[in-house]
């Protein structure tokens, strides 16, 4: 689900994959104007689904993130420029994800997620992780009657 939505460093919002040109990328904003792009070889694109938070166990994928945000906050958007006035952010991500690396992760990467996600959501998307993603982790974990 995710491993079509790109950032594009230098380019503010996240894009959808449309298209495949013969040296570029065919990106479509995920705003309200929709505006299509070319995205050339030489400018860093990053897939959400290639993204991860670090945690004191090793990294949280960020659809994971996604879909505990969109618990907390009922489907509903983030207000981040409140929470920052309040300084709350990093207690309040600290909730999401209860065992974020504090040391690792920024309160900007902790922004940029959040701000993400309030994006995602006004382009309708309800999920962030794939169920055949899912099912698909779930069985590759052997139950204790395997592993004899």
């Amino acid at each position: 689900m995710l491993r079509k939505i790109l950032a594009v460093t230098g380019r503010p919002g996240l894009y959808e994959l449309v298209s495949q040109g013969k040296n570029c990328l065919i990106v479509e904003s995920l705003n309200p104007d929709k505006k299509r792009l070319p995205v050339f070889n030489n400018e860093k694109v990053m897939s959400l689904a290639d993204v991860a938070i670090y945690t004191t166990e090793g990294e949280e994928p960020l659809g994971t993130v996604f879909e505990s945000i969109y618990k907390k906050f009922e489907g509903k958007p983030v207000d981040v420029k409140e929470l920052e006035k309040n300084g709350s952010i990093r207690n309040l991500f600290g909730e999401i994800l209860p065992d974020f690396d504090e040391d690792r992760v920024r309160t900007s990467d902790i922004k940029k997620v959040f701000s993400w996600y309030n994006v995602l959501l006004g382009a309708g998307f309800e999920k962030f992780v794939d169920e055949d993603k899912e099912a698909e982790k779930d069985q590759k974990e052997p139950t204790k009657e395997e592993e004899k």
